[in-house]
């Protein structure tokens, strides 16, 4: 099945799998607990690599949108979801040898009852002007296990099941023919 998210970039790298970029997978980790020392809104973010990647966000990102951000380098593995129509897809994360400060940001988030969320984007080693999926893959994160040695979670896309269908609250004061 074809991936209508993956650039014709991504797509000639997969298919020919050139010596001129090297595919680096990227998350974004997002929850509002995760502050920096300036007490501003962050993110963990990290790349697949052995050493810290400088790229630019997609404008539309939900944080930093557009602006060149810093991916820390970290051991991590993700199995992305497969596509399947028997049940809602899920993706594995396991993130090793974390450090203190993502633990007490993921200790933080874990205690609140908003979600984490999460993005994967992969970049070209050539080509760090933006991600190779658009739109990135957004998920939100569940059953997160963390100790010192590694944070393993699973991520999907959502509660899909519980949303209001149709998403859209009717009231006389949106409609006034209801109050008739």
């Amino acid at each position: 099945m074809t991936n209508a998210t993956l650039t014709e970039a991504i797509k000639e790298a997969y298919a020919s799998a050139p010596a001129v970029g090297v595919l680096l997978d990227t998350l974004e980790i997002r929850h509002s607990a995760f502050i920096d020392d300036d007490g501003n809104a962050t993110a963990i973010r990290v790349v697949a690599d052995h050493k810290n990647l400088e790229a630019f966000l997609e404008q539309d990102a939900p944080l930093n949108g557009g602006e060149e951000v810093t991916f820390i380098a970290y051991s991590f593995t993700i199995d992305l979801p497969h596509v399947d129509d028997k049940a809602s897809p899920r993706a594995v994360i396991t993130i090793d040898n974390v450090s203190r400060e993502i633990i007490e940001n993921i200790e933080r988030a874990v205690e609140s009852q908003e979600v984490i969320q999460v993005t994967y984007r992969p970049y070209l080693t050539n080509d760090l002007s933006t991600p190779q999926h658009n739109p990135p893959l957004h998920l939100v994160l569940s059953e997160i296990e963390a100790n010192v040695h590694k944070i393993t979670a699973k991520a999907s896309f959502g509660d899909l099941a519980n949303k209001a269908f149709p998403n859209d609250t009717y009231t006389p004061s949106r409609f006034p023919g209801l109050g008739r």
